[in-house]
């Protein structure tokens, strides 16, 4: 219980305290695995013309003028190097029936290009085949956070597809009702 002191300065004290606290990796993860988002598949090319790429639940807009987003990217991630010199890269918003190809794109170690659903952008990126969206970025900005990087891209094209959204919700891939 909070009391209020000589105009709350206990209750400034208390709160920072609250603040101050270090939260358990555990805690954090499950509190956020109750936050729902969509999921997308996020690529580029490195100089030698290798794709690279990653599946992404942290994707937001960030502005409409001009248009740009945010995707959150592990700095232990296979394609960070790529990511981290890249000037373009394309989102691709994904449908439930996208499923095995998010997976083949979060896990580590694998050869994510080996197997189809895969197109070409008309920037010659590597999308996601019936995407319900695309878009197409120029790299603006890198911000370290933590054991991630935040990449902002400003939209350059978007292609919209059809259909219902994937989304991540508790540790697994779900659909909605």
């Amino acid at each position: 219980m909070v009391q209020q002191i000589d105009g709350g300065s206990a209750a400034m004290t208390d709160r920072q305290d609250a603040v101050d606290a270090e939260v358990a990796p555990e805690q954090f993860r499950a509190a956020m695995a109750r936050f729902p988002s969509g999921v997308v598949v996020v690529t580029t090319r490195c100089a030698d013309g290798t794709p690279r790429g990653f599946t992404a639940s942290s994707f937001c807009s960030v502005s409409l003028e001009p248009p740009m987003i945010l995707v959150c990217l592990a700095n232990s991630a296979d394609s960070a190097a790529s990511f981290e010199c890249c000037d373009r890269f394309a989102v691709s918003v994904l449908a439930p029936d996208h499923r095995p190809l998010a997976l083949r794109f979060a896990t580590k170690g694998t050869d994510k290009f080996a197997s189809g659903g895969l197109c070409l952008s008309p920037d010659g990126l590597p999308t996601v085949e019936r995407a319900l969206s695309e878009l197409d970025c120029a790299a603006h900005a890198r911000h370290p956070a933590g054991d991630h990087t935040v990449l902002i891209g400003r939209v350059k094209g978007v292609r919209l597809g059809e259909g219902s959204p994937m989304v991540y919700y508790d540790r697994s891939f779900r659909t909605l009702a």
